[in-house]
């Protein structure tokens, strides 16, 4: 049986998002938010793989090295190891806007590597994520959407469902794949 996978945008979903123009680039910029490490928990015991799918232009701004992102990304796993959580895989672009390439969301690039590497149909997967651009890189494959940090009265994006976290995001998943905790 094909493996199934919830990618998790990182900034917004995971940690908190930087302030607006700036960007996660050393350890203690990434704070958890709050229940993510119970929710990726949570995606584990589903059965799901959890693959973090995210922009990192700040690479090309020349603002951290991808070695760098690589140690912050580290850090992260640290952070959800230490809470019994499990990150199965983590693609990122380091493109910036002007580069048009195919990785860079909303373009698919990264969720489509992701469906190859883990041999999955993108229809029994999920995508997680806080803005447009993850919405639309889910769409584009058929990828079932959730937008977190939804209150009622946003824009719902054309997600096909809305949740206030990652903990909200991963009852729609329990309830919408019908697998159960282990």
């Amino acid at each position: 049986m094909a493996k199934r996978i919830v990618f998790l945008d990182r900034d917004g979903v995971i940690n908190r998002n930087a302030p607006e123009g700036e960007y996660i680039i050393r350890n203690e910029q990434m704070i958890l938010l709050p229940g993510a490490a119970q929710a990726v928990k949570r995606l584990n015991e589903l059965g799901f793989a959890v693959i973090v799918v995210t922009n990192q232009r700040c690479v090309s701004m020349g603002q951290i090295s991808e070695k760098g992102v690589d140690s912050l990304h580290e850090y992260m796993l640290g952070l959800l190891s230490a809470e019994g959580a499990r990150i199965d895989d983590i693609f990122y672009c380091p493109h910036s806007l002007e580069d048009k390439c195919f990785c860079r969301k909303p373009q698919p690039g990264m969720l489509l590597a992701g469906l190859q590497k883990f041999k999955a149909e993108a229809a029994d997967c999920f995508m997680v994520g806080d803005s447009y651009r993850d919405i639309k890189a889910g769409r584009l494959l058929g990828v079932p959407t959730i937008l977190v940090g939804w209150k009622p009265g946003d824009d719902p994006l054309h997600s096909q469902w809305q949740a206030a976290d990652l903990a909200g995001a991963v009852d729609i998943i329990e309830r919408e794949s019908g697998v159960k905790s282990k």
